[in-house]
């Protein structure tokens, strides 16, 4: 891979990540903002099976927010990583970055590009999950509220 590629993958990469963070934070904050206006009107917190629920939502909406901010903080090692020449002294900085605050040891050699983003996408798949979990979550609450 030449230099500018991988300064335009990795770059690009990190955009992506930034919006895919983003975006399901800010609909977990709304849907958790408007949810407790909406249960106490409707006289969920009544209903047991509609408190489990938000309470569900809740807990997932917790995980959700934390791994957006895991995401946002390897957006950034992203971003560090594709103001370096190449792939091996980007690796280097970020894998020094994580050893000095005592995230991760320094490995013996830098990891390639795409473990790094294979790594990331796992996340990127369990915030999805979270989200989903939230989501059946949120709607159970309300299906369940009484009317």
């Amino acid at each position: 891979m030449t230099d500018d590629a991988y300064k335009e993958r990795t770059a690009r990469f990190a955009a992506m990540l930034i919006k895919q963070a983003a975006w399901p934070a800010a609909v977990v904050l709304a849907c958790d903002g408007f949810a407790p206006l909406v249960a106490s009107a409707r006289g969920a917190l009544q209903a047991p099976v509609a408190v489990l629920a938000l309470l569900l939502a809740a807990a997932s909406a917790v995980v959700v927010l934390g791994l957006s901010a895991l995401l946002i903080f390897d957006a950034l090692l992203f971003r560090l990583m594709a103001t370096h020449d190449d792939e091996v002294s980007g690796g280097g900085a970020v894998d020094d970055i994580l050893s000095r605050m005592r995230l991760k040891p320094a490995p013996s050699a830098p990891r390639p590009l795409d473990d790094r983003i294979a790594g990331t996408r796992r996340l990127l798949a369990r915030q999805r999950m979270a989200l989903a979990l939230f989501a059946v979550a949120f709607l159970m609450a309300g299906f369940w509220m009484p009317r």
